[in-house]
């Protein structure tokens, strides 16, 4: 079935573009949600007006993520676990630790924009990609210490 998107969806493609997708992921998932129009005439009519509308909403939302990466990329987050022999962690800090520790100085990032390849199970500095928009990514130091017990 051949749909017009409305949003931005990371594995099918831009607002605004036309893809071909299956009949049920379609009929059950993007056409209830409102993520897609079916392909007709009068469909491409309205998904042109909105596509100039969301190209305006996109400068805007890029600029701010700009000015987001400029400021997120000063910090330094510093997180103490326990550790065990050959300072391994117990358990992991997570992309959902991050998120905190972010929220905690005041930003809101959704813990789904930040990605990291695996866990971080040991101690030490890392660098944590952080996906603001589609072309901006910005960049934090994470140290992970050991949590000295009192």
């Amino acid at each position: 079935m051949e749909i017009i998107l409305r949003e931005t969806i990371d594995t099918l493609g831009r607002a605004g573009q036309v893809v071909k997708v299956a009949d049920g992921y379609a009929r059950n998932f993007l056409l209830p949600r409102k993520l897609a129009y079916i392909v007709t005439p009068g469909n491409l009519k309205v998904i042109e007006a909105e596509r100039q509308n969301l190209l305006r909403k996109e400068a805007t939302q890029k600029n701010d993520a700009d000015k987001l990466k400029e400021l997120i990329e000063k910090l330094e987050l510093v997180i103490r676990r326990k550790t065990g022999e050959n300072e391994a962690l117990y358990g992991s800090v997570t992309n959902g630790d991050v998120a905190d520790l972010l929220e905690a100085k005041g930003y809101q990032i959704e813990k789904r924009k930040i990605h990291m390849d695996d866990h971080i199970k040991t101690l030490g500095e890392f660098d944590i990609p952080i996906r603001l928009f589609k072309d901006v990514t910005a960049h934090i130091k994470l140290k992970v210490e050991r949590e000295v017990e009192a």
